[in-house]
């Protein structure tokens, strides 16, 4: 009779089975992973990109749409666990897309996701370099705004190229940072810092008059806008290869990880709200950052910079955690050569961290900087960010319910929702199709005064070009062909797409 494998073999084995080999470096615990996606989340990060624009649009009321697409998140959250335990894979759409439906579709789902994360690395680049400038009392011009950020996108490189430890190490100073800035902030201004009821956040203040008076329109504007507070649980996926007993841990991270921003963001959003002294100027834009106000008017001037420097922190904790999952990603796509130059993109370094996708990743991120030099150019590419996360969430889920409902994929992981999973997927298919197009939405309130065309419509123009893109490479390059074939061999087959052309070479194999 066979002995059985030690834990940290068996996870070798199931990668295996699966059709690879183990390359990265299997290190992480459930609380390192959790650790990688409450930094990409991050709540400081997430109040700091929604507040001001939601206080403009619906009010303090804005605080009452934060439950709305937390519930809705864990939907998505629901099906990303049974997949994850199934198929614990780097670069989840991809991967799980064509065993769900085929390689065309999970090839065409596995780039919009790509490229939504690299985007959303430049934003979150571009949005942490004023804090550098307001650490030293410095006013940017919009070219030092954009080296700065390259510098930041850069030093996330450095840390993850030295490997899962070195950004687990990083990653944890900037938790550390988040638990101060967030929770420990957060509580003393609800307790202590008090300046309104809690009655205030039944009332608009009128806000609802950018909507054309209708309240259910400011609150369809304020959920899209509050969509960006709870993306990134699936960092957590992004690092399963990296993580011990990958199967059970991964799908117990994502929900550690969204349901504790979820609670932080919550508890900080009435915080500031409550303890804000004048909600009618936040109201009418006239603070541009309404969370830093009502920290530093409750805690006396002294706390304007050790704030400053605590935010800063967190803003770089998930640059590099969200750099990370980007690079994964890549590596994810070009090991089965699926990708452009997948021969240099899938190297890994002799630290085991995927070297040839944190360049590709760093290029095109650091790339996309140089449109903030120009404020339109860079606003469009933050709407069409927010848009192209949510357009996986859907993706995913609609696929997972194509294939329940076919009969061509049962969940067969140690997480398994019963009679249950059915009904959560279409809710969660509901929920990410309705965010999709409620982010997507042609909102001139969401741009500046004044703001051209073509950044009313970022959403949707940003959408159609990745996706337009995406499809024209499927056509001329066939990447789906080489994926056909090793489906079609491996021990676990995708579902039913036309066979491979036989000269097609293994995916597993590096691209020449």
């Amino acid at each position: 009779m066979p002995h059985p494998l030690p834990p940290d073999d068996s996870d070798a084995v199931r990668l295996e089975a699966l059709g690879y080999r183990q390359e990265l470096r299997r290190s992480l615990n459930i609380l390192g992973n959790i650790s990688m996606g409450f930094a990409v989340v991050s709540p400081v990060v997430a109040l700091y990109a929604v507040s001001m624009i939601a206080t403009m649009i619906a009010g303090p009321a804005w605080v009452w749409a934060l439950p709305v697409v937390l519930a809705g998140q864990c939907l998505v959250v629901n099906v990303y666990s049974e997949l994850t335990s199934q198929w614990p894979l780097a670069g989840g759409p991809y991967q799980w897309g064509r065993r769900l439906i085929g390689p065309r579709f999970g090839w065409l789902g596995g780039w919009v996701w790509q490229f939504a994360v690299m985007f959303g690395n430049t934003t979150v680049a571009y949005l942490a370099a004023p804090w550098v400038f307001a650490l030293f009392g410095a006013v940017p011009s919009p070219g030092a705004l954009v080296a700065v950020a390259m510098a930041i996108v850069l030093a996330c490189s450095l840390v993850n190229a030295y490997g899962i430890g070195m950004l687990r190490w990083f990653v944890s100073a900037g938790i550390a940072g988040e638990a101060i800035a967030s929770v420990l902030v957060g509580l003393c201004l609800l307790l202590f810092f008090r300046k309104h009821s809690f009655s205030m956040f039944t009332s608009t203040f009128g806000a609802e008059q950018l909507s054309g008076g209708s309240l259910p329109m400011a609150f369809m504007a304020v959920v899209a806008v509050a969509g960006w507070a709870f993306i990134g649980f699936d960092a957590c996926v992004s690092t399963a290869e990296e993580t011990k007993d990958a199967a059970r841990q991964v799908p117990r991270a994502m929900w550690w990880a969204l349901l504790s921003v979820g609670a932080v963001v919550m508890l900080n959003a009435v915080a500031v709200a409550i303890s804000y002294p004048n909600p009618t100027a936040a109201v009418a834009g006239k603070d541009i950052d309404p969370v830093t106000t009502a920290v530093v008017t409750s805690f006396g001037s002294w706390s304007d910079k050790p704030f400053v420097a605590i935010v800063l922190v967190s803003f770089l904790a998930c640059a590099m955690a969200s750099q990370g999952g980007a690079a994964r990603g890549l590596y994810s796509l070009a090991r089965d050569g699926v990708f452009p130059f997948s021969a240099q993109v899938r190297k890994v370094n002799r630290r085991a961290a995927p070297i040839g996708g944190l360049v590709a990743s760093t290029l095109v991120s650091a790339s996309a900087l140089l449109l903030g030099l120009n404020a339109t150019a860079i606003g469009s590419l933050i709407s069409f960010g927010t848009a192209a996360t949510f357009v996986p969430f859907f993706l995913v889920s609609a696929a997972a319910l194509v294939a329940r409902l076919r009969g061509t994929w049962v969940p067969a992981g140690a997480i398994r929702l019963g009679r249950w999973g059915t009904a959560l997927n279409v809710l969660a298919a509901l929920w990410a199709g309705f965010e999709v197009v409620n982010v997507c939405w042609p909102r001139a309130l969401l741009a500046p005064p004044g703001a051209p065309w073509y950044q009313i419509w970022a959403a949707p123009l940003g959408v159609a070009v990745v996706l337009g893109t995406g499809v024209l490479y499927l056509l001329v390059r066939r990447p789906h062909h080489r994926i056909a074939r090793a489906d079609a061999t491996s021990a676990e087959p995708a579902a039913t797409e036309p066979p491979a052309s036989p000269s097609s070479p293994s995916p597993s194999a590096p691209a020449s």
